[in-house]
């Protein structure tokens, strides 16, 4: 007896469906009422017999085409679909006024779980949704994953001294000139050379045209030393050597003057990076902030209680959060990218994760001081002070050129073959002294001698000008250092303002006692506060690591 109801009750249901497809466009409506309505331009699975084109127009079932294959395919095991096909022959046949087919006895269970199967799905997909009231806005992208590779600011300065070209290149610099003071002082010691010669001639011919000598000619091979030894150059050669020991101290001096260039460099980027890492997180408030308005308005305009250009206002306040937080994911990748070009990588920018640093503490109250010590402790300025002098002593060698050079040469050897009749002794040895005493060159050394000057007195005002740009560069720094510090806890009471008038605007908008307009502006107000905030404690961080550069003070 319950085999029979429950088939009953199938069949009815199916002859139900089956019978609203030829009726009127009301009757259809019931069937979409009941969830089984699917969108426009798709069919539902021929077993039932219903289109969408004969649905109601412009109605938005809560069982779409999916859902009901899907609902369908919940059911695709053997005995629902058995029991649902069966079910919809007899009801085929009894409205043909067929008898149904005996031996056609699909059994309760499985008649049950086909039609409990799928209009289970089709109730549970009717259930109301939340609406999306941003569904047209475009997803504000995601950032890629941060690495979970610390870096701090001191492992960044030590990674740069070790990595980045222009330091390596300062320093083959400095060994190349410590090279040549090696150059320099080679004139102090003997030339010592070995020599082996041999001559073949026209026995016993003598030279005649193109020489005043008159040597005979004749085959020999003998061997020797040459001894050529300075004496003295009445200054030149020490004069020299002190050139090349100051320039290689100045190289030392531009050494350490591009590794404070380096570090400056490191320091700006990586305070670049975690300002921009800040302004992201910023943005990322504001858009989330400005999202949950969003979303409450147009739920408000849906329901007639906000005019849609409410809706308006807050869509597009959405819409610059996220133009924002696009901006400002990009200045972030830029920033890494400069990180990454401070630390004199080769590979690829890496995205590191930077630890905070501690705050410095307020700058110095008086400049005079720093100006002093930047005098002192620039290498720049002890770069250029040693070139000064290293450009005296150049040309007080270049004056010494007009000076005698004395030399002694020494030479001592065998001729064990001597084709020369009667024999002479088979060694040899001979030493003389040479001195060379310049009378007239062209002008030549005098010329070398005032370039020199010239040289000398351009490298005297190279240095004046870099003591005026130091004593600049001090002044500007520091002045620098105190405004952004003056700037922090002033921006620190603004965004305790804007945060406070942003909380009564928004109290005073869910009233209805203010505009959009108002609550908009709060807004802007915030998020432009916390921007001038975080950028006035990070430039503050960088403005005094340049000045702490200025004074010769970063390590």
């Amino acid at each position: 007896m319950r085999r029979k109801s429950v088939e009953m009750w199938g069949g009815l249901a199916i002859c139900l469906v089956c019978w609203m497809k030829k009726q009127k466009p009301s009757n259809l409506n019931r069937l979409a009422g009941m969830g089984l309505q699917p969108t426009k331009g798709d069919e539902i699975p021929r077993e039932c017999g219903v289109r969408a084109s004969a649905l109601r127009p412009g109605f938005r079932p809560a069982l779409s085409t999916q859902t009901f294959r899907a609902a369908w395919s919940l059911g695709t095991f053997r005995g629902s679909t058995v029991g649902f096909r069966v079910a919809l022959r007899r009801a085929e046949a009894r409205r043909q006024g067929r008898r149904p087919d005996p031996t056609e006895k699909p059994s309760a269970f499985r008649n049950a779980c086909g039609l409990t199967l799928l209009f289970s799905a089709a109730l549970f997909a009717q259930a109301p949704q939340a609406p999306n009231p941003t569904a047209s806005i475009p997803p504000t992208p995601v950032a890629a994953a941060p690495t979970t590779q610390t870096l701090t600011l001191a492992q960044a300065v030590a990674m740069a001294i070790q990595n980045h070209p222009k330091f390596i290149e300062a320093q083959n610099e400095e060994a190349a000139a410590g090279q040549r003071v090696t150059e320099a002082r080679a004139a102090y010691y003997p030339n010592l050379n070995a020599e082996i010669t041999g001559a073949q001639g026209n026995y016993p011919g003598r030279l005649g045209a193109g020489s005043i000598s008159a040597s005979r000619l004749f085959n020999r091979e003998g061997q020797g030393l040459v001894v050529n030894q300075l004496v003295t150059d009445f200054g030149r050669t020490p004069s020299l050597v002190a050139n090349s020991r100051l320039l290689l101290q100045a190289s030392a001096q531009s050494t350490l003057a591009t590794r404070y260039d380096v570090t400056l460099g490191v320091n700006e980027a990586y305070f670049g990076v975690l300002e921009s890492q800040a302004l992201v997180q910023v943005a990322q408030e504001t858009v989330s902030t400005r999202q949950t308005l969003d979303e409450q308005v147009t739920a408000l305009g849906k329901a007639q209680l906000k005019s849609q250009v409410d809706v308006s206002f807050a869509d597009v306040n959405l819409s610059e959060a996220q133009l924002a937080l696009i901006r400002a994911r990009d200045n972030l990748q830029q920033s890494f990218v400069d990180l990454g070009r401070a630390l004199g990588l080769d590979a690829a920018p890496v995205q590191y994760k930077l630890a905070e640093t501690v705050p410095p503490g307020a700058p110095p109250p008086s400049v005079d001081q720093l100006v002093a010590d930047a005098v002192q402790n620039r290498p720049e300025l002890s770069d250029l002070r040693l070139m000064y002098q290293a450009a005296q002593k150049f040309e007080a060698a270049e004056r010494d050129l007009k000076r005698p050079n004395i030399n002694l040469v020494a030479l001592g050897g065998a001729v064990p073959y001597l084709n020369e009749v009667p024999a002479p002794p088979v060694g040899y040895e001979g030493v003389a002294v040479n001195i060379e005493i310049p009378i007239f060159n062209g002008h030549l050394f005098t010329a070398r001698e005032k370039a020199a000057l010239d040289e000398s007195l351009a490298a005297n005002q190279r240095l004046r000008n870099m003591l005026q740009q130091v004593e600049h560069d001090v002044r500007a720094a520091w002045l620098a250092a105190n405004t952004a510090y003056q700037r922090i806890p002033v921006t620190v009471q603004m965004v305790s303002q804007a945060q406070l008038a942003q909380d009564l605007a928004q109290g005073r908008y869910d009233l209805g006692l203010a505009s959009i307009v108002e609550l908009t502006q709060a807004q802007l107000n915030l998020t432009q506060a916390q921007i001038e905030n975080v950028s006035a404690r990070y430039e503050y961080d960088s403005a005094y690591s340049s000045l702490q550069y200025t004074i010769g003070a970063l390590r």
